[in-house]
């Protein structure tokens, strides 16, 4: 395997994923071999501040949709407040399209153990837990035994290499909820409550966990921290554009010839990331994808040059969000994917909010009337009011994430809506199918 802090040498070597192909990757003796933990004896041997300074200087944005700077992120916690500080990872991985994370900790869980502890230290935090989503039970099992085998190699635990400093990780399993995918919900069930969202402010910066100073961070930003402690932060901002800069695990599927995980430097369009994965399936075109996940605006084979990157992704009019890149071919109908989408948002609204609980039922429920061939023209004009007047209203982004597919299919598709109404199109589903459904 070639070390990461040469990957400058090729623009494709892998920095997150160098360890998958690698007989029993998830080990610590694997890991061991290919510089594991080496970042951390290097992270411990310098103060906390320079650590946070590197994070800065790296220009590592958050990977789990949002893309703030993450050492900004960590800089914020208070000093000197007398409270503990926690980290927490945001491993709830819900998004629909999103399928990195738990990859990441199948194979790889010692990345994301060794990037907690450097990350704990750096924010003077002696308590970490890892909030995995509770149908990922490989994953949880293997981080478990992750945090087992660094325990026992010292890394982990009291004392840590005999520095003195102390960590505890805490692998928590959820319960399988979106809503548990925003980091207060998050929070919220880490505490033992229901998982709402929360009002902010306060922060989680100032009250997070049990109300004290906490940093909460998505598996794959952490997973980056020691490759940058290895390599340093010139090395990092030598891959991607000047303010999105590093590699990125994207997570193509659809109709694809071979759908995964591929890891490039950020700023990677989809046409690159489709000649890595054979085109699309059957020759058949493209008409239409997602950029990050089904929460961002759709885009178009006129997009499919856009540098995947936070800044030009957003000039284009949609948002990054987790790569998760679902490719649709043209003989996919865009109402009945944002139908199929806008069931999920309905069933997984927390409820807290009105505009979410009520808008995303009336939303699926005009929705199911264009697709099986009932709905009107007006029906069209209500659903954009109504996603209009969810989007930017509820408490949290559950309710823009169930605007957006409407907003954005119209932008572009609206045509197939409205031959859906005037029978151009058959329906998509009879009405009988509809008998029952919730």
């Amino acid at each position: 395997m070639t070390d990461p802090r040469q990957a400058t040498t090729a623009p494709l070597t892998p920095v997150l994923t160098r360890r998958w192909s690698s007989p029993r990757s998830w080990s610590i003796d694997t890991y061991l071999q290919l510089d594991g933990y080496q970042a951390l004896r290097t992270a411990l041997a310098a103060n906390p501040d320079q650590l946070i300074e590197l994070m800065k200087a790296s220009g590592l944005r958050g990977r789990g949709g949002a893309g703030f700077p993450t050492g900004l992120k960590w800089s914020f916690l208070p000093l000197n407040d007398g409270k503990p500080h926690y980290l927490v990872i945001n491993a709830d991985e819900g998004e629909p399209g999103t399928c990195k994370d738990i990859p990441l900790m199948m194979a790889d869980p010692h990345s994301l153990i060794e990037g907690c502890i450097i990350t704990s230290y750096a924010i003077r935090a002696k308590f970490c837990a890892i909030y995995v989503r509770g149908e990922a039970l490989h994953a949880l099992r293997r981080l478990t035994a992750a945090v087992n085998e660094a325990k026992a190699k010292g890394f982990l635990g009291k004392n840590i290499l005999g520095t003195g400093y102390d960590l505890e990780i805490v692998i928590h399993a959820g319960a399988g909820a979106y809503i548990c995918g925003e980091e207060t919900a998050l929070l919220d069930s880490l505490e033992g409550r229901r998982g709402q969202p929360r009002l902010k402010p306060p922060f989680p910066a100032v009250a997070g966990l049990y109300a004290a100073p906490t940093v909460v961070n998505n598996v794959e930003t952490i997973c980056s921290v020691p490759p940058i402690v290895l390599g340093g932060a010139d090395w990092y901002r030598s891959m991607g554009p000047e303010k999105s800069p590093g590699p990125k695990i994207y997570s193509l599927s659809g109709h694809v010839t071979r759908p995964g995980q591929y890891e490039a430097p950020m700023g990677t369009t989809l046409r690159q990331l489709l000649e890595m994965a054979g085109g699309m399936k059957d020759g058949i075109p493209l008409k239409f994808f997602t950029p990050g996940g089904s929460s961002t605006p759709i885009f178009t084979p006129e997009q499919i040059d856009v540098p995947l990157d936070f800044d030009s992704v957003a000039a284009a009019g949609s948002m990054l969000g987790t790569t998760a890149l679902m490719c649709f071919n043209e003989t996919v109908s865009v109402p009945w994917a944002v139908w199929k989408w806008l069931e999920f948002y309905k069933h997984e609204s927390c409820g807290k909010c009105t505009p979410c609980r009520e808008g995303t039922g009336w939303l699926v429920s005009i929705l199911r009337r264009v697709v099986s061939g009932q709905g009107v023209m007006a029906d069209l004009d209500v659903l954009t009011d109504a996603a209009s007047n969810i989007a930017g209203r509820s408490f949290c982004a559950l309710g823009d994430a169930a605007a957006t597919p409407v907003l954005s299919s119209f932008k572009y598709f609206r045509q197939d809506f409205e031959d859906l109404i005037t029978g151009k199109t058959p329906p998509i589903i009879v009405a009988a199918d509809l008998v029952g459904a919730h």
